[in-house]
């Protein structure tokens, strides 16, 4: 995974709560168990017009030009609910997203987010309507800055908001590592409590 400091870059409103996991990837768009070829399929249900076809709707604002380069999602509450399929984070890590703002996660897609190289920000729902607002007609010369180092959201206007991260979760996202890279830098903990295990019970490992 790519390391993840600081990101400046457009965001894409899309403030809506209880976003399920069907409608981030449906699974009629998941033709395989890879982590490719799935950015097509992402909000299909909604991008495009009849279900199932590829003709965008153009009501839907990811078919907005203006949102085109988005890498930040701005959303509602209970995002990535229903089921724990990892498709859904793979599907937007695939699209170019880096991170997801809302209201508040579902604890398993939260996790694949991380597991994923995708920071899940967790922000009140009057700073997310604000940071929508700050939008304007011109997102690209408005963006938002998403800084993991300092666990703040920023606009281009000044406004700046502070969230909370799991302390484990954050370095995994500082240092580009998944769960067994992390555990790997732990080699030296793990041995001496092994040892020291070893010496308190020795019959267990005869």
């Amino acid at each position: 995974m790519l390391p993840f400091k600081s990101l400046t870059a457009i965001a894409v409103p899309l403030i809506r709560d209880n976003i399920d996991t069907d409608a981030i990837i449906p699974s009629r768009e998941m033709q395989s168990v890879s982590k490719t070829g799935l950015a097509g399929g992402l909000f299909a249900g909604w991008r495009y017009r009849p279900v199932g076809s590829r003709e965008p709707n153009p009501d839907f604002i990811l078919n907005d030009p203006r949102f085109a380069p988005a890498k930040i999602l701005l959303s509602g509450g209970n995002f990535g609910c229903g089921s724990s399929r990892e498709h859904a984070a793979w599907a937007l890590a695939e699209y170019g997203f880096r991170a997801v703002v809302a209201a508040s996660f579902n604890p398993i897609f939260r996790s694949n987010c991380v597991n994923n190289g995708i920071v899940p920000v967790e922000l009140e729902r009057d700073a997310i309507t604000a940071i929508a607002a700050s939008l304007g007609d011109r997102p690209d010369s408005r963006p938002v800055t998403v800084d993991l180092e300092a666990c703040s959201v920023s606009t281009a206007s000044g406004s700046r908001w502070t969230f909370g991260i799991d302390a484990e979760a954050r370095q995994m996202l500082l240092g580009g590592m998944d769960a067994i890279e992390l555990t790997f830098m732990r080699q030296e903990n793990i041995a001496e409590m092994r040892a020291a295990d070893r010496n308190e019970r020795p019959w267990i490992y005869l």
